[in-house]
């Protein structure tokens, strides 16, 4: 079975200066993956005080605002969605959300917030699929190196607990592992693979040095944030039980206008 996947940090649906929206321009953006299932972070499921300036029943308005939540507007009627809520404050929520052109069996959204300044959570999906099922985890780590470390280990918690050893896993999101940290950790210990490992250009020389001296080969994930300019290393698809055909960054004013981050898409083959 091949699946088509993505993810994508959306930045609450507005742009970065201003917060002008870009809901409607995102939803044309993300319908572009052609993607079966869209692990997407920082959501917007309700904001008052936007929905007071902006909703309007103008469709075409390029700043409206929709009435109901960015995951279901998103989803529309191709795919079902789900929502993990992390943030809350008086006037609305965000958290993480996956769109899924399968069935979603169950959803589980788990609190790893390591302090009170940032909220961070795990949307677990369970989806059926015609090969069986897939285990969806939609990912947000925290800006600290400490809270990421600790949040990296709930996440393997996580997908010990729940995905059955052997079942295929999907973790994707934004994990702001700039000096990539965790992916040999992710790797040793839940038996995963980062969509570009088998990709990267390697390097025969450094690989050999590394070798002679004991150490692990060097893999790299792709370059997404910012957008305008990509330099840092911070959204990961991680899988398990899948064969990775293609993957790739997307670039050009597009992604840039809408977002912060830039969206990485990947072709998987069932294993």
């Amino acid at each position: 079975m091949k699946i088509r996947v993505a993810t994508y940090n959306i930045h609450k649906g507005v742009t970065s200066l201003r917060s002008q929206p870009r809901v409607i321009a995102l939803k044309k953006a993300i319908a572009q993956f052609d993607a079966d299932i869209v692990f997407l972070q920082e959501v917007q499921g309700r904001h008052d005080r936007i929905q007071a300036r902006y909703g309007t029943n103008d469709q075409a308005h390029r700043r409206h605002w929709p009435e109901s939540a960015q995951h279901e507007f998103f989803a529309g009627e191709s795919h079902h969605s789900a929502y993990g809520m992390n943030a809350v404050y008086d006037h609305g929520h965000h958290g993480n959300a996956l769109l899924s052109a399968f069935p979603i069996e169950n959803t589980r959204n788990t609190d790893i917030s390591d302090h009170a300044y940032e909220q961070r959570g795990i949307l677990h999906c369970v989806l059926d699929t015609p090969s069986g099922q897939v285990h969806c985890y939609v990912v947000h780590l925290g800006l600290f190196e400490g809270s990421r470390g600790r949040q990296a280990q709930a996440l393997i918690d996580a997908v010990h607990e729940s995905a059955p050893k052997g079942e295929p896993v999907i973790i994707a999101g934004d994990f702001n592992d700039w000096r990539n940290t965790l992916s040999d950790r992710l790797r040793r210990e839940l038996g995963v693979t980062e969509v570009f490992d088998s990709l990267s250009p390697r390097n025969a020389l450094g690989d050999l040095v590394r070798s002679l001296a004991g150490r692990e080969t060097r893999l790299r994930p792709a370059r997404t944030f910012p957008a305008a300019l990509p330099w840092f290393r911070l959204d990961r698809i991680y899988v398990r039980g899948f064969k990775v055909a293609e993957a790739q960054v997307l670039h050009g004013t597009l992604w840039a206008r809408l977002s912060d981050h830039a969206p990485i898409v990947a072709n998987l083959e069932l294993s």
